[in-house]
């Protein structure tokens, strides 16, 4: 996987539903175990059977997972192999049993791994979870920081969140992303001080500094407002194109001579050969009247 220490391969732990009764849940959870490393999916008693076109369709591609899928008829069988077991729950149980968060569950699944113990994680059915019996098999509980309130989880979700913590469990930078933003060489003084320049002679043929006095002012405050960005150079660049394309005024056509929409260079092709034919009849001299009868022609005052 670019950006990070991580490949998918074996091992891991399991991940056992216990009596799921949706295919497209068992599917959704499937997904999410390919997204992050996890393959060995176990299923305690599912409601509709197995195998189930549902889970595969939902999977979406996780054929794998869905491949390898293992049926128990009950929860001991299941856990049988195993050495150490988290089961989820969002209930305060009777017991002894030690609860941790997700984050430090994934940090103990990693570690146990590490030192070749087979794990499991444990979940129950999407209506309502696991029986106080099944959580005593296990040896240990996880619960999700949820609002108590609204605390239930969907399958898949929970799912989910245990394998992203497994997998991040095991990354050398736990911030480390699969890829970074564009590298960008930061602008040079020279690259900054040009850009202020340009701008600042636009905004005064634009009679932005008004009044005159507080120009000074008015000019340390956009150095200010620029400088606290830190752009890159291409960044600056484009700012520069974006002054460049809005500065329609110009030394030959200032502020005040009229609509920048008023210069000839603005106007499509079209209207500036229209406008140019229009200009060159208004200025014409009477004396070129292509449309004038010559001299001495009939409804002349030579007539």
């Amino acid at each position: 996987m670019t950006g990070t220490d991580f490949q998918r391969g074996p091992g891991g732990p399991a991940i056992i539903l216990v009596e799921p009764q949706l295919g497209e849940n068992i599917g959704m959870v499937a997904r999410a175990m390919a997204n992050f490393g996890l393959s060995e999916l176990r299923l305690v008693n599912p409601r509709d059977g197995w195998p189930s076109e549902k889970a595969r369709a939902a999977a979406s591609r996780a054929d794998h997972v869905i491949d390898a899928v293992k049926v128990f008829d009950d929860l001991a069988s299941a856990l049988a192999d195993l050495n150490f077991v988290f089961a989820t729950t969002a209930r305060q149980r009777d017991g002894f049993k030690a609860v941790r968060g997700p984050v430090e569950a994934g940090r103990v699944l990693r570690a146990r791994h590490g030192m070749g113990q087979r794990t499991g994680i444990l979940f129950g059915r999407e209506r309502f979870g696991l029986y106080n019996d099944e959580v005593g098999l296990a040896d240990e509980i996880v619960t999700f920081p949820v609002d108590p309130d609204f605390s239930s989880l969907n399958i898949a979700q929970a799912a989910l969140l245990m394998s992203y913590e497994w997998m991040k469990s095991g990354l050398e930078d736990e911030t480390k992303t699969n890829f970074t933003g564009p590298q960008m060489k930061p602008a040079s003084k020279e690259e900054l001080h040009g850009l202020f320049a340009y701008l600042e002679g636009a905004l005064e043929a634009r009679g932005y500094f008004r009044p005159a006095p507080k120009k000074p002012k008015m000019v340390d405050n956009l150095r200010a407002v620029l400088t606290r960005a830190g752009f890159a150079e291409p960044e600056l660049k484009v700012l520069r194109g974006i002054i460049s394309s809005l500065d329609r005024f110009s030394p030959a056509m200032p502020r005040g001579d009229g609509s920048p929409g008023d210069d000839p260079r603005r106007l499509p092709a079209a209207a500036r050969a229209g406008k140019a034919e229009a200009d060159r009849q208004a200025h014409k001299p009477m004396g070129d009247d292509e449309d004038a009868p010559p001299l001495g022609a009939k409804g002349t005052d030579n007539d």
